[in-house]
């Protein structure tokens, strides 16, 4: 029976909350009622944890004053839209109230998730019932309630728990519009769940909570939501901004932060304007970023501002909505990391570029996910990696659309299989052109040793420069560009006439060139080129046709 919390453990709960926000964050963004950019609530709640994680794992002691601060630093640091501000103020009530203790009973748990719903409210311009301010009090209050009568945490958490799921389910009857889309309200939901992550650890238990009822069953309606897209494309306010004020000017004090929130409220809606005299957080919707900008000014410097526009957004929604319909024939999924990798594969025409690779293979899930991301009945997958492959074929019992694997095993060997695809031409075709087109390709690559030993004759010492063949190490060195050069002496041939050298986000474009000038003239009868790869682990990944 757990009856005391100190910092190291409170720190554990936290780390765990968000842990469980981040894994649901997709359920929680498919609750949203507006498809606008701040209504990404799962992401938005995900992001802000993510920062309170970074955050508390900088403190160098585990007391609990510490923790608590570092909470409130990283929640402030890493909110995002309003469900993120929103739960910003929650933790940051929470935690003022903790910080005083060095261990923490239910009695005082209970006065803190008081003070959280307190602050939280306070910073909503108009705050609307049926939303998670609605779901923070009710839970604060059954708390408060049950720790009157029970000092162990597992009892007073789980109490909190059944009374925020009972309000939860009646936040569509507290907003119309969450019981016109047939979901309970996405914020709530979220907050839920990290509750949820807190209960696991006192009660060293995994508490699966039921989600398929988040959304409600509806006659009368589609099972998805039912958006108006005229009515959001007449939104009042169009661009969702946010900023911090760091550096305030000396003369500042906090009644200078409420009269910039007024300020605010006269220019946009959706205002939260919270912080201190280190930090000010700001979000609004307004049609006049640059006066918000300058009213910010006014107190100190700027920093961190994101302007998106709404309309946009809802445009870009509604012209998906209206062909979400036309499904192509064939899609294409290919697996890369590093930027320039995904523009060269979405420039070759691939519909969905998964992130992924050496060092982080995804799951058959991930693959499954992408897959249904994609507007077409049949998808080729390019796993782009030996280790992919496996997955990408296991993907198709996870989804009902048809899969392709194409066994490429290196970028090169996706790029030019990718290169052979003829939407005009059937599954069997194209699976036999780009099998043709792989056989055709060599690919070589230039990383770096991570320890020492010794393959293939060699031997190594860790940060060594080491040049790969498709089948084993071929070349050492102690420079990048000259283990390079050695790799492509040994790889080229009488057949090849063209190598593309893709670089990694470690190498610099100048060098780069400087190394593709080298070579053209080294090997006049053969064409390089340097190319942005900014792929990690790897300076460069070449391609030999």
């Amino acid at each position: 029976m757990q009856e005391l919390i100190n910092g190291a453990l409170f720190k554990k709960m936290i780390i765990e909350g968000a842990e469980q926000v981040d894994l649901n964050k997709e359920h929680i963004n498919e609750l949203n009622v507006f498809p606008v950019p701040d209504g990404d609530t799962g992401t938005n709640m995900s992001l802000t944890l993510k920062s309170v994680v970074d955050e508390i794992n900088l403190c160098t002691t585990n007391d609990m004053p510490n923790i608590c601060e570092a909470v409130i630093k990283g929640a402030l640091k890493g909110a995002r839209g309003n469900s993120g501000v929103i739960l910003s103020q929650i933790l940051k009530g929470i935690c003022e109230v903790l910080k005083g203790y060095n261990e923490i009973n239910t009695k005082n748990f209970a006065y803190a998730l008081q003070q959280g719903a307190s602050i939280a409210y306070k910073i909503v311009t108009k705050p609307k019932e049926g939303t998670i301010l609605t779901v923070i009090k009710a839970m604060a209050k059954r708390t408060l309630s049950v720790s009157k009568k029970h000092s162990d945490f597992e009892t007073c958490l789980k109490a909190m728990l059944k009374k925020g799921e009972k309000v939860l389910k009646l936040t569509p009857e507290m907003l119309p519009i969450l019981k016109k889309a047939g979901v309970v309200d996405a914020g709530g939901r979220g907050l839920v769940i990290f509750f949820v992550g807190l209960y696991n650890i006192i009660s060293n238990n995994d508490l699966v909570l039921n989600l398929n009822n988040d959304k409600i069953k509806n006659t009368n309606e589609t099972a998805d939501h039912i958006i108006n897209y005229e009515d959001l494309s007449k939104i009042q306010f169009a661009y969702c901004t946010e900023f911090f004020v760091i550096n305030l000017n000396k003369n500042i004090r906090k009644s200078n932060i409420s009269i910039l929130r007024k300020k605010l409220m006269e220019i946009g809606d959706s205002v939260i304007c919270v912080g201190d005299l280190k930090l000010i957080k700001v979000h609004l919707h307004t049609n006049k970023p640059n006066k918000a900008l300058n009213y910010a000014l006014n107190l100190g410097e700027i920093s961190g501002v994101k302007i998106e526009n709404m309309l946009e957004q809802n445009r870009m929604i509604k012209e998906k909505a209206e062909f979400v319909s036309e499904q192509k024939p064939f899609g294409l999924l290919a697996i890369a990391m590093g930027d320039g990798l995904i523009d060269i594969f979405k420039d070759l025409g691939v519909d969905n570029v998964l992130s992924g690779g050496q060092t982080m293979n995804p799951s058959a899930l991930d693959i499954a996910n992408a897959v249904n991301e994609i507007n077409a009945t049949k998808v080729f997958i390019f796993p782009n990696n030996k280790n992919i492959i496996l997955a990408a074929q296991q993907a198709q019992s996870l989804t009902d659309k048809s899969i392709n694997v194409v066994p490429t095993k290196t970028i090169p060997e996706g790029i030019s299989a990718v290169l052979c695809f003829n939407s005009e031409s059937t599954v069997a075709e194209n699976l036999q052109g780009m099998d043709d087109a792989i056989e055709k390709v060599c690919s070589g690559a230039v990383t770096y040793a991570v320890r020492t030993t010794a393959v293939n004759k060699f031997k190594l010492n860790e940060g060594d420069i080491i040049g790969l063949d498709d089948k084993a190490i071929i070349a050492k060195g102690h420079t990048v560009n000259k283990t390079t050069e050695d790799l492509i002496s040994k790889m080229l041939n009488e057949k090849i006439i063209n190598v593309t050298l893709f670089y990694g986000e470690n190498v610099i474009e100048e060098d780069a060139k400087s190394l593709q000038e080298l070579l053209t003239k080294k090997y006049p009868k053969v064409e390089f080129n340097a190319l942005y790869g900014g792929q990690p682990v790897y300076y460069y990944i070449i391609s030999f046709s």
